[in-house]
């Protein structure tokens, strides 16, 4: 699809080239009664304003289509354009010398911004951009050779009051190997600047004043000042008001038609909806046909610019956390921590016991909004993270690995933590520090987890304003606490608990296993995301922390006091696994063979089959996520599962997300997720499905069928 879209932005009829000329030229036309005032800031002749450099991402193999890129840097205050420039300016073009056997493709540019002056609308960008190129190497490349590249490149550069015409002779040499080539890290960047690809083609119908739009968009996802940017000339007023409004998954735009609109009505529309400034945008193919009615409008904001915000979205956004967290307590990382303050209460059965509840809350409330924060502020700042982002750090899951080795270590009752210790539970100072603490370890253990009503919530939380994405991070921190707090002000519910007794030990040291598969677990995550080398020196550490905490524990057991000593040295020891063994951990991947045929997940392959109309499964998993393992081993990498896929040529396409990977989470946040499990269904004609994250034997074996 998005081939075709900017194939479609590659045609430069004739029409259009007359078309843009009058335009720029009326444009310049209207600026010469400022002529005089501006005759003194006009530039020199020959100077640049935008500077352009021809980029390869990498050396390629003989016949290999690799990524090259016109890089362009525009000087402060001056702008270049789209490829549909607007009301006025022309796209930058390039006229290629290329040698023999080799081609280049059409141009991909990113999502523009608009600028409007006297009533002219334009597609531009104000700042350094880059428009991608598909280049082919000849198939009889030799290995070892280089290829000229050669292209004279054209532009105009703008600013508020001038146009100038600007050129540029550009050279590249692309070399050819036969083995793999690093890639140019500038890339990444620019590739997610391109506009994601929808996988769903939309609608549209003539109206009186225009056309109506119809484009596939999840009512889950908010929307801040959107624009679509028509790829074809000639057929919408550029200047004139877009309104919007929803329909269920489906957002209504209304289009005026263009005042000098081109000869040929239009039986297929292409373009970029913008989803606002530095949120990126979708392309879209709509063709003629049937558009829903109008749906609930998108408010204005005190700007003027449409925004999405609903008080429906955000509630059921709340709901979903809240009801996500009472989830995450019976995960086996949080489940021995909530049993055991539960126990202290019963023990204590003190009036104070909704003291103490409230604290926990505290800690778990806090960490959650904590971790929130973090993520929306890394979001903001550029960094493509969703939820247990945490995960994806070498030092952050060495730290864990330390956690859970202490925990299983009280638990075992190797010594005594303040706050997981059955005799702590008086709700003194210490008791109540204990459960604040508790309350922090409990959520920092267990939200990495995305499990049944949470997947949405957290999707909609990464979009909406910053107030109520927090607010929807607080309720999966009330919704994991929720347990506790109604045990520490319900005294009935204290009264259902078994009596305290000599069993309460013995279940106590019962929890240290789960915890101790938490620690395997830990080493085996530690192992997929950084190596051996990392994974060993982690270990290493957890067993430095195991003998100081057996030491401290016989200490304690005769009277004396270790937190003087205790707390720096694992301060130390976690210092050590925040800073040093990050250093150690390997980029290598860990890819292992696949029974139902699974290959790495990318657009551009989902792309591709998707145009072959062949059945596509598309799932997203990571080493940390235990509800994807659980999938993966029950319903996806299964016998059955595998032959129902080979008889009806499902391409099987998998996302791993156990390190952080942009493109990835990229995908997940246009598909209205936050983190994995996502599993989604493309038939071979038709609307992709989102599956739910709790798969079945049968259920990928059934939609097969």
């Amino acid at each position: 699809m998005r081939d075709a879209l900017f194939q479609e932005h590659g045609h430069f009829t004739m029409t259009r080239f007359v078309t843009a000329w009058l335009r720029l030229l009326a444009f310049v036309a209207s600026c010469l009664c400022v002529a005089p005032a501006m005759a003194e800031s006009l530039p020199p002749p020959g100077q640049v304003h935008i500077h352009a450099q021809l980029v390869a991402e990498r050396a390629g193999h003989p016949g290999e289509t690799i990524m090259l890129a016109l890089a362009m840097h525009p000087d402060k205050g001056w702008h270049g354009y789209w490829s549909n420039p607007g009301d006025a300016g022309l796209a930058p073009t390039l006229d290629w010398t290329l040698p023999a056997g080799a081609s280049a493709g059409a141009l991909q540019f990113p999502v523009p911004q608009t600028l409007l002056i006297a009533g002219l609308m334009n597609h531009v960008y104000d700042h350094d951009f880059a428009v991608l190129i598909p280049f082919t190497l000849p198939r009889d490349a030799a290995p070892g050779a280089t290829l000229p590249l050669r292209a004279k490149a054209q532009w105009l550069a703008c600013t508020d009051t001038i146009c100038v015409p600007e050129n540029a002779d550009l050279a590249l040499e692309v070399k050819v190997t036969g083995a793999a080539a690093p890639s140019d890290p500038r890339f990444t960047g620019w590739r997610a600047e391109l506009p994601a690809p929808l996988d769903r083609a939309g609608a549209f119908s003539a109206t009186k004043q225009g056309y109506r739009l119809a484009i596939p968009f999840p009512a889950s996802a908010a929307l801040a000042d959107p624009h679509v940017f028509i790829a074809a000339d000639g057929v919408i007023d550029y200047a004139s008001p877009q309104m919007f409004s929803r329909n269920g998954d489906t957002l209504i735009v209304d289009l005026a038609r263009s005042k000098a609109p081109s000869a040929e009505s239009p039986t297929m529309l292409s373009g970029v909806l913008s989803l606002g400034k530095d949120s990126g945008g979708i392309s879209f193919v709509a063709h003629a046909g049937p558009v829903p009615a109008d749906g609930v409008p998108l408010a204005s904001s005190g700007t003027g610019h449409p925004v999405a915000f609903s008080w429906r979205l955000m509630t059921l956004a709340v709901l979903g956390a809240l009801a996500g967290g009472l989830v995450l307590n019976i995960m086996p990382c949080v489940f021995p921590i909530l049993s055991l303050k539960a126990l202290t209460l019963a023990r204590s059965n003190s009036h104070n016991a909704h003291v103490e509840a409230i604290a926990y809350t505290a800690g778990v409330v806090l960490a959650c909004l904590a971790l929130g924060g973090i993520m929306l502020a890394l979001r903001t700042a550029g960094n493509e993270v969703g939820w247990a982002f945490q995960l994806q750090d070498p030092g952050v899951v060495a730290v864990l690995l330390l956690l859970a080795v202490a925990i299983t270590a009280n638990f075992a009752g190797l010594y005594e933590l303040p706050g997981l210790s059955l005799e702590s539970g008086a709700p003194g100072n210490s008791g109540l520090w204990g459960a604040f603490g508790t309350g922090l370890l409990a959520a920092f253990v267990a939200t990495p987890c995305t499990g049944p009503f949470m997947a949405a919530a957290m999707g909609a939380a990464l979009l909406l304003p910053t107030a109520a994405a927090l607010a929807v991070f607080g309720a999966l921190g009330l919704g994991l606490a929720l347990p506790f707090l109604l045990i520490g002000f319900i005294p009935a519910l204290r009264g259902m608990l078994p009596r305290p007794g000599a069993w309460m030990n013995t279940f106590r040291h019962a929890m240290a296993l789960p915890m101790g598969l938490t620690v395997i677990a830990l080493g085996w995550l530690a192992f997929r995301l950084g190596g051996p080398v990392y994974a060993a020196a982690a270990l290493a550490l957890a067993a430095l922390l195991l003998i100081m905490l057996y030491a401290g524990g016989r200490r304690q057991r005769k009277g004396i006091a270790i937190a003087r000593w205790q707390a720096p040295a694992a301060a130390v020891l976690a210092a050590l696994a925040v800073l040093a063994t990050p250093h150690l951990a390997s980029a290598e991947r860990h890819d292992e063979a696949s029974l139902i045929g699974a290959r790495p997940f990318s657009e551009e392959a989902l792309a591709k089959a998707r145009a072959a109309h062949k059945p596509v499964f598309a799932y997203f998993t990571a080493d940390w996520c235990l509800s994807c393992k659980v999938n993966e081993n029950v319903a996806i990498e299964t016998q059955a599962t595998r032959d129902a896929f080979r008889k009806a040529g499902v391409v099987v396409l998998v996302g791993d997300w156990t390190r952080r990977d942009p493109a990835i989470t990229r995908f997940l946040t246009n598909e209205g997720a936050a983190g994995v499990p996502l599993y989604l269904w493309y038939p071979a004609e038709g609307e992709a499905q989102k599956l739910p994250q709790v798969l079945t034997p049968t259920t990928l074996a059934d939609l097969a069928h």
